[in-house]
């Protein structure tokens, strides 16, 4: 019979001893099964941040322009503004490519129609405004990271408004001053080409480049000319 009170004391010791251990295993599971729900949470990447953007953006720019053909000897270089928005289809951290559509305007002084017919023509309104519409795609590589160089090429429809009063143009400018049929220069749409380089350069305020564009157009019906332009852009 006392081998039975042994029996029951052994027993007791040995759960009392074993109680610390059975504690220190489930908190260990339940920290365990806590440091797996946030592991994901610490280990989960931060965003990209990215210094050079390229996407969707809008451009202004403004700069001078002049005409190369007949015109260049009766008008005089002026003004241009142009705005734009576009979008960069193609990025990778050496070449991209964007198409882009804008309007803009030139503005320029010239000779009179009287002093015109005294040297025999181009016979144009002696001060211009022109507008056009544009369409380009443009191709840049980039020798350091924030400096690329493209070339640009597209097309658009210009036109350049009169200026004066129809009947007064007909009668005292083509009729009598000039004696020439409408030579269509004015309220009829160009067919143009355009195309030239470009460089820019990537702001250290990631949406922000700025640049030069120098182009080359050609209107239809119109005159040769080209324009040399300081541009701005945001990229959204």
């Amino acid at each position: 019979m006392k081998a039975i009170p042994s029996l029951l004391s052994a027993a007791l010791l040995f759960a009392i001893g074993s109680q610390p251990a059975w504690a220190q295993d489930d908190y260990n599971d339940l920290d365990g099964e806590e440091t797996e729900k946030k592991a994901p949470a610490r280990e989960r990447k931060r965003p990209e941040v990215r210094e050079i953007v390229r996407g969707f953006y809008a451009k202004s720019n403004v700069g001078g322009a002049l005409y190369l053909g007949q015109f260049a000897g009766v008008v005089n270089p002026g003004t241009m503004v142009a705005l734009s928005v576009g979008q960069d289809f193609l990025d990778q951290e050496r070449q991209s490519a964007a198409w882009e559509v804008g309007f803009n305007q030139g503005i320029h002084n010239g000779q009179s129609y009287e002093e015109q017919a005294a040297v025999g023509g181009p016979f144009v309104q002696g001060d211009l405004r022109t507008y056009a519409f544009t369409a380009v795609f443009e191709y840049s590589f980039y020798p350091s990271r924030r400096i690329g160089l493209g070339i640009r090429a597209g097309g658009g429809i210009g036109f350049s408004p009169l200026l004066m009063e129809d009947g007064y143009y007909a009668d005292e400018v083509l009729g009598k001053t000039w004696g020439i049929s409408d030579p269509g220069y004015h309220g009829t749409p160009h067919p143009m080409g355009i195309g030239g380089p470009t460089i820019e350069y990537y702001t250290k305020l990631s949406h922000f480049s700025v640049g030069i564009e120098a182009d080359v157009f050609y209107a239809v019906g119109f005159d040769l000319g080209a324009n040399t332009t300081g541009f701005l852009k945001y990229t959204f």
